[in-house]
């Protein structure tokens, strides 16, 4: 089959671990990487057995031979990225958080379908086997009509991430992990979000160190979402039903899952893999074979739908008109 070729924008800590799964799964294939540091491009390249290099993300995206951009910038630099590649009419795989404003997320949307391009949110959480398998066990309806999801996110280490806790270059807890347990939640229910209220802690003159969210689904189900970088405890999602509960440790990553059930019994649901991201990869890889500018599974709505939820609680908390 013809290979679907990745060009990478960013030497971020994730890059390595993301052209691991380029590199297992069935066609795609990573061609050049770009840093604003033509030394730091070449250094991972040969790293990662790329085979070009370049000094300006521009470059890159000239680059004739490259089908999709894979951008994993920070988090203030999504937009502006993705932008330029969609100008070179390349697809794009944007990381989380998509972009900080609606007005930027609407506007990448419009150019990629103006140019015939496909464009989806990364988000391998949805895309993991235990994640499909949860989802499933939910329609069979093995733990009941599901009535309350609770997440716990800690990240306690996050000194290595310069900026995480600038406003101006979009840092935070839930910028940084907000839409892991938000999409997930949806995916796995089936449902969209229809009421969203949080808090959050913050030192002076920085962003979030801890959040708070409560959520009410469309079918009436509800849901409290705590991220924080302050403690260090079990991160774990539990789902619970009427008539059991299935928790996931860790869900952005996991390969297993336990199911509880009323009677006392448990089931284990087991989902091994070498890559984290291969499952992710060959979903954007079949979007590319089946010329799809969508993604069915992380839709342009869910997109639209976080960075609007997102960007207006960072409005409340941050008592202003405009993101910083």
């Amino acid at each position: 089959m013809e290979k679907i070729r990745y060009g990478i924008l960013s030497t971020a800590q994730i890059v390595p671990r993301f052209v691991e799964g380029i590199n297992k799964s069935s066609v795609g294939e990573a061609v050049a990487i770009a840093s604003r540091s033509l030394d730091k491009a070449e250094q991972m390249a040969k790293q990662l057995n790329i085979p070009r290099a370049y000094g300006s993300y521009e470059e890159l995206c000239k680059n004739e031979e490259i089908d999709i951009v894979y951008v994993a910038t920070y988090n203030k630099g999504h937009y502006e990225a993705a932008k330029l590649a969609l100008t070179y009419h390349k697809h794009v795989l944007l990381e989380k958080p998509f972009t900080l404003k609606l007005a930027q997320a609407k506007e990448l949307f419009d150019l990629a379908e103006k140019n015939g391009c496909f464009l989806m949110e990364a988000q391998k959480a949805v895309f993991l086997p235990i994640s499909v398998q949860v989802k499933k066990a939910i329609q069979q309806n093995k733990i009941g009509k599901v009535q309350w999801l609770q997440s716990v996110t800690t990240y306690p280490n996050v000194d290595h991430i310069s900026w995480f806790h600038s406003l101006e270059a979009g840092g935070g807890t839930l910028h940084g992990s907000g839409s892991y347990p938000i999409q997930y939640m949806q995916f796995i229910l089936d449902q969209g979000i229809e009421e969203c209220h949080g808090s959050s802690t913050r030192r002076k003159g920085a962003t979030d160190d801890q959040v708070n969210l409560a959520l009410k689904f469309d079918e009436q189900a509800l849901a409290t979402i705590f991220i924080s970088v302050k403690i260090d405890i079990p991160s774990k999602m539990i789902i619970y039903g009427e008539t059991g509960r299935i928790e996931i440790p860790y869900f952005w990553k996991t390969k297993q899952a336990i199911i509880y059930y009323e009677d006392g019994n448990q089931e284990k649901l087991i989902g091994e893999f070498d890559s984290e991201f291969v499952f992710e990869v060959e979903h954007v890889n079949e979007c590319l074979q089946n010329k799809w500018l969508e993604s069915p599974i992380m839709t342009k709505k869910m997109t639209l739908g976080t960075v609007e939820l997102v960007e207006q609680l960072y409005r409340e908390w941050l008592k202003t008109d405009e993101l910083i």
